[in-house]
């Protein structure tokens, strides 16, 4: 135990937390420290994440001490991640930051946080102190046009359509996130105006209004399966090998001539991209689990990078495809 690297996670009880300790459990440079969760203190971590029932003894706090670790996930609600860091003045210097909410993720906002997506900043992340994590539908949608963008082709309108899990909405219900209503049934919202357009336009730099993003409730609980398709010039093998090529050195994500569904990347932390060109427009089928590369996933990658360590280290799972 003394070699490995101690983690704490704040806001322990929703579903990235869980996830993300369904990964570090058994992550085999890892040491969980503590887990908090101010209305479960006392309880048992199993008492709320029954999958890991057997797996650790390990019980919520509503206290600790930062010190002790060496790494802290923040997994908490969008807006309480920058209220906790400033509510900590006696944050270590040493100790590592892996924020999973949208607080730090905007070029505007990030106080020294660097935008992890490590297929677009991976030197960066391996030298930063603090991270802000991807959303889950941009980091589905910017893997789909970062080649394009890397050679200055998203010259003209971009459409995108992606349906996601019920996952995704987070672990309190919703009117539009229980099972009767979300059961056998779809639905459309934020339509253009989804708060992951910013992050996607910041990376890929094109303009929000560029981007046509129809975002879809899916009937499924988790996975996103993102299209998108815009004006190309060339052929389809150049666009294939021009997204073989910016993708070679990738961990995670990979580029594929099968027609791609949702069960090949579900319980994975990886991202497939399917191409097809159709007269002169190009098509980009992208899937990912949004829970795992589209979250707590990319975190444990993100937290790899940052401690030199194997970046697939506590990430090689097996799709549930059956």
């Amino acid at each position: 135990m003394a070699n490995k690297i101690k983690i704490g996670i704040i806001g322990g009880a929703g579903y990235t937390a869980g996830e993300l300790l369904r990964l570090l459990i058994n992550h085999p440079n890892v040491e969980i420290g503590f887990v908090h969760s101010s209305s479960n203190a006392g309880n048992r971590i199993t008492d709320i994440h029954e999958g890991l029932i057997g797996e650790t003894d390990l019980t919520f706090v509503d206290s600790f001490d930062l010190n002790t670790v060496d790494a802290l996930f923040l997994c908490s609600a969008h807006g309480d991640s920058r209220t906790f860091l400033e509510g900590n003045a006696a944050i270590p210097a040493r100790m590592k930051i892996i924020d999973l909410a949208m607080d730090f993720r905007h070029k505007a906002t990030a106080d020294g946080f660097v935008y992890g997506l490590p297929e677009l900043n991976k030197a960066a992340i391996q030298h930063a102190n603090k991270i802000a994590n991807p959303g889950c539908f941009a980091t589905a949608i910017q893997l789909a046009l970062l080649p394009l963008a890397s050679k200055k082709l998203l010259k003209n309108e971009i459409h995108v359509n992606a349906i996601t899990g019920a996952t995704g909405a987070g672990v309190k219900p919703t009117a539009t996130g229980h099972f009767a209503w979300r059961d056998n049934n779809i639905s459309i919202y934020k339509v253009f105006e989804h708060q992951h357009l910013k992050e996607i336009c910041e990376s890929v730099e094109v303009p929000e209004a560029q981007i046509n993003f129809i975002p879809v409730r899916g009937n499924f609980p988790r996975g996103i399966f993102a299209t998108a398709y815009t004006k190309y010039d060339g052929t389809l093998d150049e666009a294939t090998a021009l997204y073989t090529d910016y993708y070679k050195e990738a961990a995670f994500t990979f580029v594929t001539d099968k027609n791609l569904d949702l069960k090949q990347v579900v319980n994975t932390n990886k991202c497939l991209l399917h191409l097809e060109l159709h007269r002169d427009k190009l098509l980009i089928t992208s899937v990912i689990d949004n829970l795992l590369k589209g979250a707590s996933g990319q975190a444990v990658q993100n937290f790899n990078l940052m401690f030199g360590l194997d970046e697939k280290a506590g990430l090689n799972l097996k799709s549930s495809a059956f």
